[in-house]
């Protein structure tokens, strides 16, 4: 019966993302378990459901109650407590499946089968299904997605920095300069700057006064040429030859008869436009 229920059971088959199964017997060597040593232990592991089997060895009139649980993990009490009433029934063997809704693999506590009143059981066998994600911890594979190479311990010694100044040939090249021929170099630099300065001063002064002048030149020109009236003299004394244009056409004096097709499309329009008006009001 036991096997038939894990036959039929959806979460034992396997996905390429989670991972489904179930564990073996918890209660083979007793009553009691450690769920350290039953589940998995797996990040983002959850349980999604108990099975179990045994057989209740009792007399009918007896009272008898038979827990099968586990404590909770993070707080007081029972995580998982399945109770079955054996009270005024004859023994026998039950085959049970409880879902339990995906419960976390670090709530899970010890478990054990408990016996109250007169009678005990045999043959326990307690499974319990679950699933997880093998990249629930992106470290836990590289094939995971967001996985981080670890840092090696310890880590790799820091890269060797190159100091020009402490090369050998570095040092030899700068004891062999001569001082003196250095700063006449950045001497000689100084007076070429210094003169080309010079030359730059003396071109734009240059630039300067040569507008100087010219605006100077320009000014007298103008002012001969407003002196200088008589230039001007042969436009006043010239005439333009003309005289009369008299208008040569001439309109017939008699009235210009109305254009009755005009009249016409002028009224139809008035009493469409009427029509129109009138239509609104009714």
């Amino acid at each position: 019966m036991l096997a038939l229920l894990l036959a039929y059971l959806p979460s034992y088959s396997f996905s390429s993302e989670v991972v489904y199964g179930s564990t073996q017997n918890a209660a083979f060597f007793g009553l009691n378990w450690v769920m350290s040593n039953v589940l998995p232990q797996q990040a983002g592991l959850e349980v999604g459901s108990v099975i179990y089997q045994y057989t209740a060895v009792k007399d009918e009139s007896a009272d008898m109650l038979v827990h099968v649980q586990n404590e909770n993990a993070l707080g007081d009490g029972y995580i998982f407590r399945e109770t079955d009433d054996w009270s005024g029934l004859p023994g026998n063997t039950i085959n049970k499946i409880v879902r339990v809704n995906n419960i976390p693999i670090g709530f899970w506590g010890d478990g054990s089968i408990e016996v109250e009143g007169d009678g005990s059981v045999v043959n326990p066998n307690v499974i319990y299904t679950y699933k997880y994600d093998p990249c629930f911890d992106a470290q836990s594979d590289p094939s995971c997605p967001g996985y981080i190479p670890p840092i090696p311990d310890p880590p790799p010694p820091p890269p060797e920095v190159y100091n020009a100044l402490n090369d050998e040939a570095v040092k030899e090249a700068t004891e062999e300069t001569d001082p003196e021929l250095y700063d006449r170099d950045n001497r000689r630099r100084r007076e070429e700057r210094s003169e080309e300065g010079k030359r730059l001063e003396r071109g734009l002064a240059a630039a300067e006064n040569a507008l100087n002048i010219s605006s100077e030149l320009a000014q007298d020109f103008m002012i001969d040429l407003l002196a200088n009236e008589a230039r001007f003299d042969p436009y006043f004394v010239q005439t333009i030859p003309g005289g009369v244009y008299t208008e040569a056409v001439t309109l017939p004096v008699k009235d210009i008869p109305d254009n009755r097709r005009g009249l016409r499309n002028n009224l139809a329009q008035q009493l469409l436009h009427e029509q129109m008006v009138e239509s609104q009001y009714e």
